[in-house]
């Protein structure tokens, strides 16, 4: 279990910083037995706000089970309980925490995504802005195990990306904003890479500690029929615990027209055809935290990688101005730190993952 001064100032960033925390808020706190001393942590700061915590716990192997036992009616069920929870709550913090990582390994995708579909009505509450919400890991031997590292290597891993000056990194992302922000076409070009596509009058958004922990990208909704090209992705990309390797994805008016994996090119295809928009970009993101500098198997931290960029196949977010619908957001990262280039109107603007105009 971890216990020290490190728990205490992620806590302090998790209430006052990223959720704003004040008095009169109802608070939802969700997470496993494992995130003890955080819970703690965090629940003694909201009531100490004036807030009113509420506590939610859960064990990872009932998500096995309700996927092993449900049925079809069951998966199409909103449950009006756990609505009311979050239509009622001002703020939601949740501590992933997990014993196995990989509980849903050999679960059906189709039962994945009818679930995903089910429970959409209740994230668009979340990301309307409806709610203050924030998302963070605490070290579990599970996610250590993931990573490859020792319990210790993890939680310092975990508590570099999290404990940094925020409002700092803020600043810096809100620099790289404003030079995408002016630019019509992005072209990333790599290892077996030269993609394109438009941005032009999207706005980006950045990602500074307000809903993800650790956070650390600037993100953007291509147009949804502009991006061409193929990109291949060295990393792993990860869906619900199952690896796909390999994937090369070539795109022709913004859709996928060719897919292949060196594992996992089964899954990958079942996840294209979840529906019409499965096929399309929702998001381009910037990875900008480059206290993260290593691959963890966790999109909460891959994707945030400096000096990376990681593009998702399906929903768009809203407040990007994006147009594409599905079930699924399926993040894939790039890494650009060896031989990789990032241009902007033919500018280059990034090399070897490192910007030309903005010091990290």
């Amino acid at each position: 279990m971890i216990k020290d001064a490190r728990v205490e100032q992620l806590a302090d960033i998790l209430v006052n910083y990223s959720t704003r925390v004040s008095k009169g808020d109802h608070v939802l706190i969700r997470s496993t037995p494992l995130a003890r001393p955080l819970i703690e942590a965090v629940y003694r700061l909201v009531v100490r706000n004036g807030a009113h915590p509420t506590l939610q716990l859960s064990f990872g192997s009932l998500g096995r089970i309700f996927f092993e036992e449900a049925s079809d009616e069951q998966l199409d069920y909103l449950n009006p309980i756990g609505r009311f929870a979050i239509e009622h709550s001002d703020v939601l913090i949740t501590i992933l925490a997990p014993e196995n990582s990989r509980e849903l390994t050999g679960i059906d995708p189709v039962k994945l995504q009818r679930l995903s579909r089910t429970n959409q009505p209740l994230n668009e509450h979340i990301i309307s802005g409806k709610v203050r919400w924030v998302l963070c890991n605490f070290p579990t031997p599970s996610l250590a195990q993931d990573a490859e590292m020792s319990m210790e290597e993890y939680a310092d891993f975990l508590f570099d990306a999290t404990n940094i000056d925020w409002p700092k990194a803020s600043a810096f992302m809100h620099r790289v904003k404003e030079r995408f922000d002016a630019a019509d076409e992005v072209r990333i070009v790599g290892p077996d890479t030269d993609i394109t596509f438009s941005i032009k009058g999207r706005p980006g958004v950045v990602a500074d500690g307000r809903h993800n922990m650790p956070d650390g990208e600037v993100f953007y909704a291509p147009h949804e029929t502009s991006t061409s090209g193929t990109i291949s992705f060295e990393l792993p990309a990860i869906y619900n615990g199952r690896e796909v390797q390999g994937v090369r994805l070539t795109f022709r008016d913004g859709k996928v027209v060719d897919a292949t994996a060196a594992k996992g090119e089964e899954l990958l295809h079942k996840l294209l055809d979840t529906d019409s928009g499965a096929r399309f970009l929702g998001e381009f993101g910037i990875g900008c935290n480059y206290g993260i500098t290593r691959y963890s198997r966790d999109i909460l931290f891959d994707e945030k990688i400096g000096g990376s960029i990681h593009l998702a196949l399906g929903r768009a977010y809203p407040e990007c101005q994006g147009t594409n619908q599905s079930a699924i957001h399926w993040d894939m990262v790039k890494d650009l730190r060896s031989g990789g280039r990032i241009y902007l109107d033919g500018e280059l603007v990034q090399e070897n993952g490192r910007f030309l105009f903005a010091a990290q």
